[in-house]
């Protein structure tokens, strides 16, 4: 991670509470080794829902490590006041959206049957 930006976003994150609002960033892939979406939610207050939203996606490669992405996010949380952000540690599930690009348990899209039968949240198989 040599890019300035990327490098930025991590500082904040970092950083640790220093305030609200909280900007909270969530990784999405088809598995656990690669990205290919990008969450940052805006949080006035503590338990408070976020206030706005926005997405990035890309086709190939790994949002993690694009630095126009970075750049965007970071723009993103400067334009909202964020004081603080918060990093997912991992990557949080697949890149589609459980009710809007598919009904069910699970994605049918074949490219994330990684996650079939595994929890979002640690990506370990689901009893």
């Amino acid at each position: 991670m040599d890019d300035k930006f990327l490098k930025r976003l991590h500082k904040k994150a970092k950083k640790g509470l220093r305030g609200w609002p909280l900007a909270t960033v969530a990784f999405y892939g088809p598995d656990l080794g690669r990205a290919t979406k990008v969450t940052v939610g805006i949080m006035p207050a503590h338990a408070a829902p976020a206030t706005a939203t926005r997405a990035w996606s890309i086709m190939d490669g790994d949002i993690r490590r694009d630095p126009d992405v970075a750049a965007e996010m970071l723009d993103f949380i400067a334009e909202h006041g964020a004081l603080s952000v918060g990093i997912a540690g991992a990557i949080l599930g697949c890149p589609h959206q459980q009710g809007i690009d598919y009904d069910g348990d699970w994605c049918p899209d074949p490219a994330c049957a990684f996650w079939h039968g595994r929890d979002r949240w640690t990506g370990e198989p689901v009893a």
